[in-house]
């Protein structure tokens, strides 16, 4: 007759230790994710309704919000501000595949200038806003170094007061923090592809461009559209260069540096919800826009990396049968 066990004993066997570690390590990671995300998005969609402060009654107003999103001047209109930091994002990462497809070859000081060029993502956002306050304060660093090239002190813009040029040297600090992380995962995507393919590239008398158009540039296709999703809607919700470096005057205020503005120093913490849903959608609208891009232009992209193999081994085909032929003569 079977022994019957205690809970202890039950709870002590292998088996449900294994399906206890299961479910704890899985229920622990759910529960904060709802706690700490999900609740607070909730949160956050309800009072979009409302007129309210942090403190104090709240009144519906229905869609109020929302409508108030799009007609005042410092809310939507903040986002063509995005435009600037967009176009950054572009060159950031035309400039990361260029430099990981040097470094990803063998060369001396490769590692030296990794680690130069991946050194900016490493530091604060914070402390990368004040750095580049005083590099761009009238008379110092940069100035400085204009000085030097020959250009006078008073030909020179004030770079973080001029509407003009303020915030295209805002857009260059996301350039230079950012770059080095793009580079990184471009260099991983790179090293990664078969050598076949450039062997048989190689054979089929590629030049280096056209390696990396039809080998290269297909195969690591799905990091290009991560990294540029993940710049395109980074450009959308900048809020570190602006609110450190200038505070948000002159002109620079983002869209995400007006709704703190408006939800901690005007307490419209209603007005503020509305905008963050208001962006969360353009952000989900951008991302579709950026996949059909690439689905519809780079879809086929893959058969061109592929084709280089298919024509090395119908020539290897054609090669091993000339040789049965002349053996077989022989």
């Amino acid at each position: 007759m079977r022994e019957k066990r205690s809970f202890r004993q039950w709870l002590a066997t292998g088996k449900v230790n294994r399906r206890l570690v299961i479910v704890t390590f899985m229920f622990v990671p759910l529960l904060l994710l709802i706690v700490f995300t999900y609740v607070p998005f909730a949160k956050m969609i309800q009072f979009s309704f409302y007129d309210m402060a942090y403190l104090g009654d709240r009144e519906w107003v229905g869609l109020e919000n929302y409508v108030e999103v799009f007609t005042r001047d410092d809310c939507f209109q903040a986002l063509k501000l995005s435009l600037y930091y967009m176009v950054g994002a572009f060159i950031q990462l035309a400039l990361a595949l260029f430099f990981a497809s040097i470094l990803s070859t063998k060369m001396k000081g490769a590692g030296i200038f990794k680690g130069l060029l991946f050194f900016p993502y490493l530091v604060c956002g914070i402390a990368v806003g004040f750095i580049f306050k005083f590099f761009y304060t009238r008379g110092f660093v940069f100035d400085t170094v204009l000085q030097w090239i020959g250009f006078e002190l008073d030909n020179l813009p004030y770079w973080l007061r001029d509407t003009s040029v303020n915030n295209i040297s805002l857009a260059a600090t996301s350039v230079w923090r950012y770059m080095g992380q793009n580079m990184v995962l471009f260099i991983g995507a790179i090293m990664s592809v078969d050598d076949s393919m450039y062997e048989a590239a190689d054979i089929d008398g590629a030049s280096g461009l056209q390696k990396f158009r039809y080998v290269t540039f297909p195969s690591i296709k799905t990091i290009i559209v991560l990294n540029l999703i993940l710049s395109i809607t980074g450009s959308l919700s900048v809020f570190e260069p602006p609110y450190v470096t200038t505070g948000g005057e002159f002109g620079t205020g983002t869209y995400f540096v007006i709704m703190n503005k408006l939800a901690h120093e005007s307490q419209k913490v209603g007005l503020a919800s509305a905008m963050a849903i208001v962006l969360l959608v353009i952000i989900l609208i951008a991302t579709a826009l950026q996949k059909l891009f690439f689905w519809y232009f780079f879809g086929e992209g893959e058969t061109e990396a592929y084709r280089v193999i298919r024509k090395r081994k119908k020539r290897e085909a054609r090669e091993a049968a000339l040789a049965a032929q002349k053996g077989g003569a022989v």
